[in-house]
């Protein structure tokens, strides 16, 4: 995730995504490097419109004004049993896991 959030920040200060730059701001950080990860992260996000794909996932998650109930009518919060969809985190996340090697 480091290195996503090195991305981002480098996207927020308005310089370039690239190996030398993630470098830098992970090693200022104090973050553990690994150069292929770094190459991959760069390669990865080279063609993405971090701005547009920032803009998407606000919208997708932000519930709507008027779906939002006033606090005073806030519902009380109940505990939610998980299901069991099959797969467990760990089998999920290795999926994701691959994307950065």
């Amino acid at each position: 995730m480091e290195y996503l959030y090195a991305a981002l920040l480098l996207h927020k200060a308005g310089q370039e995504i690239n190996d030398a730059n993630l470098k830098k701001t992970l090693t200022a950080a104090g973050a553990k490097v690994d150069d292929a990860r770094i190459k991959a992260t760069a390669t990865a996000l080279k063609d993405v419109d971090i701005e547009k794909v920032l803009a998407e996932t606000t919208i997708a998650t932000a519930p709507a004004a008027s779906d939002a109930a006033p606090a005073s009518e806030a519902p009380k919060a109940e505990e939610k049993k998980e299901e069991d969809t099959g797969a467990s985190n760990e089998e999920a996340a290795a999926g994701l896991g691959a994307l950065f090697g």
